[in-house]
């Protein structure tokens, strides 16, 4: 949105200066009088630092915990949100986090409520965010809400560090393979082609496929670029380009204990936002809309919005859910106790849990497993490489 210079009188008397961001030049003179002053100059000036702050994609995880864990201790210490956010925007540590809390400061100070300044930069907070922040308000229990997104938020952020951490390892792993490879082919061969030359017989073929490589890698030098700026293209084509991230989405469904992790751990994020929606007075279809957009999977997000549209229509959760095919039994269980009991809220808890405990133990059986097999992908590429070296050898000594 575009930023405002104004002067303006103060009480009849005192004239003003400063600026703030509106949608138009209305909606500017608006809010000007809202702040109990009488605009007698207004036009549109974009100074450098705020339209940085205006025009912030997004918030990361780390910014958001940062920002819900400072704003929640200030809050709740019984510091209003106009002094807690000026504070903010002078003492905290992350410069867009400071940029940040001067525009919600001044949106809030010209008459806006917090969830309706936070609801005017969606790219920036996300609208999970916004939405949980809103239910707080509405219901006069922001501080506590703003502990539950916190938790939210820290919850995430180690679903994510432990996904990442156990899918880190094998792709060291590759990475460090590939390099050897390279090295063997390049450097290693090179040196023992003219001791393998002077002993004038046929090398085993594996010794004459690594020479070969070596030579044409030495020649052909740039392929090895090309080929990896390729790889990466591919990477980022598949993540970014969606038909291409529905495809992917798809097959890694299918991979064994790899679907499990990716599975449950958007299950853990989902039920995660949802317990916490519902249990801020959310209605159940909107905890729905909003839970739904934590999913990363193009699959798991498709059902699960094709299960709300039926819940909208009419149905109960765990029959939707039910009809999806992809919702694990034991939380379908959980969810229809809880509609029936009339325990929604105490059960999606309890769903939360048995998930969280579930992708600890997926994660657990994928680390025991990867470890043995890396170790052998390795063993494997040394022996290869330490054949091909020593079989000559072996055969000149045999003759």
């Amino acid at each position: 949105m575009p930023i405002y210079s104004y002067k303006a009188l103060k009480q009849g008397k005192e004239m003003v200066s400063g600026e703030i961001t509106a949608s138009d030049y209305k909606d500017a003179k608006d809010l000007i009088r809202k702040m109990g002053l009488v605009p007698t100059e207004l036009k549109e000036y974009v100074d450098t630092k705020a339209k940085k702050a205006t025009q912030l994609t997004s918030l990361s995880l780390a910014e958001k915990i940062d920002f819900i864990s400072t704003l929640q201790i200030l809050l709740t210490s019984g510091i209003p949100a106009v002094e807690s956010l000026m504070f903010m925007e002078q003492e905290a540590a992350r410069k867009k986090i400071r940029d940040m809390s001067k525009i919600l400061k001044t949106q809030i100070m010209a008459g806006s409520t917090f969830a309706d300044t936070m609801a005017r930069y969606p790219q920036v907070f996300g609208y999970i965010f916004i939405g949980l922040i809103k239910a707080g308000e509405e219901s006069g229990e922001l501080e506590k809400t703003l502990d539950r997104i916190k938790d939210l938020l820290n919850k995430q952020a180690n679903i994510k560090s432990k996904v990442i951490g156990t899918l880190m390892y094998p792709m060291f792993v590759i990475v460090l393979a590939f390099c050897i490879v390279i090295i063997m082919l390049t450097f290693v061969f090179p040196a023992f082609k003219d001791m393998f030359d002077q002993q004038e017989k046929a090398l085993p073929w594996i010794t004459a496929m690594m020479i070969n490589a070596g030579d044409y890698l030495k020649t052909y030098w740039f392929t090895i670029p090309i080929f990896i700026a390729a790889f990466v293209g591919f990477c980022f084509l598949m993540v970014t380009w969606q038909p291409a991230r529905r495809i992917l989405d798809k097959a890694v469904l299918k991979i064994p204990l790899l679907n499990q992790l990716i599975m449950f751990s958007n299950y853990s994020n989902f039920l995660s936002v949802m317990s916490v929606s519902y249990d801020a007075g959310i209605p159940i279809v909107d905890c729905l809309h909003l839970a739904v957009i934590t999913l990363t999977n193009s699959v798991m997000k498709n059902k699960l919005s094709s299960a709300i549209i039926k819940v909208q229509q009419g149905l109960q959760v765990s029959q939707a859910f039910k009809a999806t095919g992809i919702v694990p039994k034991m939380l379908l269980f959980m969810i229809a106790t809880g509609e029936q009991s009339g325990r929604l809220g105490e059960m999606l808890e309890k769903g939360v849990n048995f998930l969280d405990k579930t992708l600890d133990a997926i994660i657990d059986t994928l680390t025991k497993m990867i470890e043995p097999i890396m170790l052998i992908v390795i063993g494997s590429i040394v022996l290869v490489m330490a054949l091909a070296l020593y079989l000559p050898l072996f055969q000149s000594y045999m003759n």
